[in-house]
């Protein structure tokens, strides 16, 4: 298994640093403050009248912090540090005495729903439990990243009182059925059950018995049965019987959360059952709903068809990117780290303004990049015309690389970030180890790696060949060594000395997704990681009439200085000859002009 490498030092360059640096000035550092009912709904639960809550506000807290300590991670900035500290305080304050953190009355405290005769957009149900479990991880991590007592203990009470509620409840009374109704008469319970993911974080952390047990129960719940079908997503008896997760009662983007929780069981209880159904839902995805572009979803949900056209929301595309660093701890598969990579440098780049200001509701293959507030204005509030469900979680997709750019197994270092950086970490209690990369990639396939160690050392450092280069070549100190297949780690195990260098080329000879379905008979094209764009801001016609391109594909990279430059912008040809732009997937329409990334290729 890999595992996170705690306090690694991160310094990321190009492409990397100005969104780091917008996100965390421009969204982190003021978020709360400018949307204050982001905590007042809390103190205000009780009173009368109180706030407009969403049925999934206490959701944004949760997600905030959880993106904001991730964040942290890459970034180590103090001011943010500072600024985190004092929102915890006032997150823990508003905790009552039973350990409810939510924004309901106490009538209905973890309930999932309002009180009698009050009703919603979904008739009546809340979200309460799964705003107490993004509460509950983002307090968890912060407690991780600083010791912080009171944050643990937050987050027990929280667990106590659901399992003073639930655990070993009776049918009618159990989580699962907890909720009202809504117009298409099923309740959210698919979204109420994450917990478990939290509880078994929980677990391992504190081993005490009622938490595992009440994340085991919860695990048997999914497969609960109603008076119209399954109540929740029966995750693991479909997984182990080979059905896809687009074809499962539940296959919202929501279920990945509760979905993390059975990996996370994995590891407490040895169950292979767990680990099985775990692979078999991330492949299943990976497979049938993860996007040209690195996102997942269509209209919120996995519909077996990664060619419609449908709103890739950024919640979605975020949880699929949380799924894929268990899998990758669990598996040690460097083709999910692939994934990361593709999903890192398209989907969460091209979700933000360039700023980092805002973010996308919806992230499409072909269309124009608009803020979430044109999509999905419904979800601001007084106190709150900021927040929204994908604003407070997208930072987490920059904050995962904390998570998965640099990781350890039992032996060594695994290197699964490629990218102009600076990344320092312990191998063991007195060695400390820096890999320093000076490259222009993603622009270009020349990785030149400076591994300089505290002290000569010997330890396997593993490279991640990627499975879309084709022929790669690998210098150690300027000599060249056998690469094994694309989609494997190369494991350089050695003596490593202060100034060591290793030098990777990466094919960039560009490949091809032919599309099918609703993208028959057009092409993706990829350069290296990069999904490559036609936007009409580089171009003479609008996409709709974009020329058709001479499949030779044979281009040069050509350079843009006007105000917001692309990341990468290369020129092909037309079958008529003429010059064709395409952009990296990241920037397009980041101008507002429309773009396609499904092409017309001869």
């Amino acid at each position: 298994m890999f595992e996170r490498i705690p306090e690694t030092v991160f310094h990321f360059g190009e492409p990397l640093a100005p969104y780091l640096n917008g996100v965390t000035e421009n969204w982190l550092k003021v978020a709360p403050q400018s949307n204050p009912a982001m905590l007042e709904m809390f103190r205000a639960r009780d009173r009368l009248p109180g706030l407009d809550v969403l049925y999934f506000g206490g959701e944004f807290a949760g997600k905030y912090l959880t993106s904001a300590v991730q964040m942290l991670r890459v970034t180590g900035d103090s001011t943010l540090r500072e600024y985190l500290q004092g929102f915890v305080q006032e997150l823990i304050a508003c905790q009552d005495k039973d350990g409810y953190l939510g924004p309901f009355p106490r009538s209905v405290r973890l309930l999932n729903r309002l009180p009698e005769g009050e009703t919603n957009l979904l008739g009546g149900q809340t979200w309460d439990t799964w705003g107490h479990y993004h509460i509950m991880l983002g307090l968890l991590l912060w407690h991780e990243e600083t010791g912080d007592s009171k944050a643990m203990r937050a987050v027990r009470k929280i667990a106590d009182l659901m399992c003073r509620m639930y655990l070993g409840a009776p049918i009618g009374k159990r989580l699962v059925d907890s909720g009202a109704r809504d117009s298409y008469g099923w309740t959210g319970t698919h979204v109420n059950l994450s917990p478990i993911h939290s509880l078994a974080l929980l677990d391992r952390k504190t081993k005490v018995e009622r938490y595992r047990a009440l994340a085991l129960q919860i695990a048997d719940e999914f497969a609960a049965e109603g008076l119209d079908g399954p109540l929740a997503g029966d995750y693991i008896r479909t997984a182990l019987a080979g059905m896809e997760f687009f074809e499962t009662p539940r296959p919202r983007w929501e279920s990945l959360h509760p979905i993390m929780g059975i990996a996370e069981l994995y590891r407490s209880t040895g169950n292979e059952e767990y680990r099985r159904a775990f692979e078999h839902i991330w492949w299943s995805i990976q497979k049938y709903d993860r996007h040209n572009n690195g996102g997942f979803s269509t209209g919120e949900e996995a519909i077996g068809n990664s060619y419609v056209a449908g709103p890739i929301e950024t919640c979605c595309t975020i949880a699929w990117m949380a799924l894929s660093v268990e899998m990758l701890k669990l598996t040690s598969n460097p083709i999910v780290a692939d994934e990361l990579e593709l999903s890192t440098l398209n989907s969460v780049l091209g979700l933000y303004s360039p700023t980092g200001r805002w973010t996308t509701y919806n992230t499409p293959m072909d269309g124009e990049r608009r803020a979430f507030v044109q999509d999905i204005h419904w979800q601001c509030r007084a106190g709150s015309p900021e927040l929204n469900c994908c604003g407070v979680n997208a930072p987490r997709g920059l904050g995962m690389l904390s998570d998965w750019a640099l990781m350890q197994n039992e032996e060594g270092l695994v290197l699964n970030y490629y990218g102009a950086s600076e990344m320092r970490t312990r191998l063991n209690a007195d060695m400390v180890v820096t890999l320093r990369q000076e490259t222009e990639y993603p622009r270009q396939g020349r990785i030149p790696i400076e591994v300089t160690p505290s002290r000569a050392t010997r330890f396997p450092l593993l490279l991640r060949i990627p499975l879309w280069s084709r022929h790669t070549r690998v210098r150690v100190n300027g000599k060249f060594v056998a690469v094994d297949a694309p989609g494997t780690y190369l494991v350089l195990e050695r003596k490593w000395s202060r100034g060591d260098r290793v030098e990777i080329e990466l094919d960039f000879s560009p490949r091809v997704w032919v599309g099918e379905r609703e993208c028959e008979g057009k092409t993706s094209i990829y350069r290296g990681p990069i999904l490559l764009t036609y936007d009409s801001r580089y171009n003479d016609n609008p996409p709709e009439l974009a020329p058709r391109l001479d499949g030779a594909l044979k281009g040069r990279r050509v350079f843009f200085k006007r105000p917001v430059p692309p990341m990468l912008l290369m020129q092909y040809s037309s079958v008529e000859g003429r010059p064709v732009r395409l952009c990296d997937f990241a920037s397009a329409g980041a101008t507002g002009t429309p773009y396609r990334s499904w092409l017309n290729v001869v």
